[in-house]
């Protein structure tokens, strides 16, 4: 495997560079505007990697690798970036991005160094208007000049996942003509927008979903501009009671309509944030497993059963979003 390479500035060049399988969510956001939708998908784990790679190359579509702040300190982030170099190379005809999802400022700058991202996500979502274009600003600042790019948001979702924590009451919908203002201000590739979906596995209760009229309006006011969707897992109801038969509570949890992503990519938003819906799945298998296992202590006969679920759920995901089939559409784009 070779080594990066080091750039003037002391930190490391492009992964890309040696990697080419690793392209930009530039190249695969101008590939999919309003013709598709990309699944960005967050990984913990060897067994995740390689289920995710396997889904992308059965379904055939190109799609984006998250890694979240919590991932990153979950062991060490270097052994992540390694297990998905090796993947890389293992499925050599397969096109995806590496994005930091959900990023502070600190966590930016040093992903931005790492010379391993394709994009990263600065999350300042929660401070004041000022507050997240001035830091939105310093982050894209550094990641232009290091040919990176970055998704921002504005709005706030509600729900919890990892260290996001935003009770319902201090949720809000995206403003349209602020985004228009955000974006213009600060310099971002993409804008994840708040348009009723929130995170973790609680994200809607009675006939609540997706806000498409906002959808509608921001879209309007940013042409041209990528929007990504955060909190879009659909949490299947199949997966929650097998859970719940497996010895787990989940009464209640329930996501977003898959009749609803399908339509998305209509209203620019090119990128789908898919998080919880691995989990639930990983928490299925286990859960069965040991029911059913009693005397099974091998970590082994689980993970393989994992990451064939998992590959199956991602092929489907993709086939929801319309990327699949899409890798040579955007493999003769670049």
């Amino acid at each position: 495997m070779p080594t990066l390479p080091t750039g003037q500035a002391g930190g490391r060049q492009a992964i890309w560079h040696n990697y080419p399988m690793i392209i930009t969510t530039k190249e695969l956001f101008a590939a999919a505007y309003r013709k598709f939708s990309l699944g960005a998908y967050n990984i913990n784990n060897l067994e995740q990697i390689v289920g995710l790679f396997r889904g992308n190359r059965d379904s055939k579509a190109p799609f984006i690798i998250q890694i979240s702040k919590g991932a990153r300190s979950y062991t060490d982030k270097t052994l992540l970036e390694a297990l998905i170099r090796q993947c890389g190379t293992l499925f050599p005809d397969l096109l995806f991005a590496v994005h930091l999802d959900h990023g502070d400022e600190q966590n930016c700058h040093d992903s931005i160094d790492s010379g391993f991202y394709s994009s990263v996500m600065i999350d300042a979502s929660m401070e004041p208007f000022e507050k997240n274009v001035e830091i939105t600003k310093r982050v894209v600042e550094h990641a232009h000049a290091k040919g990176i790019r970055v998704e921002a948001e504005i709005g706030q979702l509600g729900g919890v996942e990892e260290h996001i924590n935003v009770d319902e009451a201090n949720a809000h919908l995206t403003d349209p003509a602020q985004a228009k203002e955000f974006v213009e201000k600060t310099g971002c590739d993409s804008l994840a927008v708040a348009v009723g979906t929130s995170h973790g596995a609680y994200k809607f209760s009675g006939s609540q979903k997706i806000h498409f009229n906002r959808l509608q309006e921001i879209a309007a006011a940013l042409p041209g501009v990528p929007l990504v969707m955060h909190g879009s897992s659909s949490v299947p109801q199949d997966e929650v009671a097998k859970i719940e038969a497996a010895g787990g509570k989940l009464s209640g949890a329930k996501g977003v309509s898959e009749g609803d992503l399908e339509k998305v990519y209509e209203y620019g938003v090119v990128k789908i944030n898919i998080d919880t819906d691995g989990r639930l799945i990983w928490t299925r298998v286990h859960r069965e497993y040991f029911r059913d296992t009693p005397k099974g202590i091998d970590l082994r006969d689980p993970g393989k059963v994992f990451m064939q679920e998992y590959a199956k759920f991602i092929a489907h995901k993709n086939e929801i979003f319309g990327s699949a089939n899409q890798l040579e559409a955007v493999r003769a784009l670049l």
